[in-house]
């Protein structure tokens, strides 16, 4: 397993759209363990392969809740409930967060790290991260969907 480098904000991969896997194979397999230690080293909840610099449909997301991190490889959101405005950040724009609409419950649909396929029902928080990281997969990014007004950068704490 290895860290990655997030591609930060300015990083023109960002923005493009990410292309379907079609093979679960090793590379895969590693990709994921290597995305899922990154992840907890820059203790984010979720993070997509655009962010590490590869454009392949694959999302990992840990809410450090007790359950095990959740591995999407090709998400797509079936549906959508309600509407929650929530402070967001994102490990693309380090320090950075901002006031954000998105959906209160999302339904998803994907393959997990095995190839079966699951249905993930998100609500609040879930929900948050899942449109989050999928919007990262269509090379959308949280700063186009902020509340105006509401963008807030905090300086990092020197002794981190």
């Amino acid at each position: 397993m290895a860290i990655r480098n997030i591609r930060e904000y300015g990083d023109e991969i960002l923005t493009k759209k990410s292309k379907t896997i079609e093979e679960i194979d090793e590379k895969i397999q590693i990709l994921i363990d290597d995305m899922i230690e990154t992840l907890h080293k820059y203790n984010g909840y979720g993070l997509a392969a655009p962010q590490i610099g590869i454009l392949k449909r694959l999302v990992v997301i840990d809410l450090y809740d007790g359950h095990d991190v959740l591995v999407l490889i090709n998400p797509v959101i079936i549906k959508t409930k309600g509407e929650q405005t929530v402070e967001e950040g994102c490990l693309s724009f380090p320090n950075q967060f901002a006031k954000v609409k998105r959906p209160m419950e999302v339904t998803v649909e994907a393959l997990d790290r095995n190839g079966n396929k699951i249905k993930v029902i998100g609500k609040e928080l879930l929900a948050q991260a899942l449109s989050h990281e999928i919007d990262h997969l269509n090379g959308e990014l949280f700063i186009d969907k902020i509340i105006p007004g509401t963008l807030e950068i905090v300086k990092p704490d020197e002794n981190n």
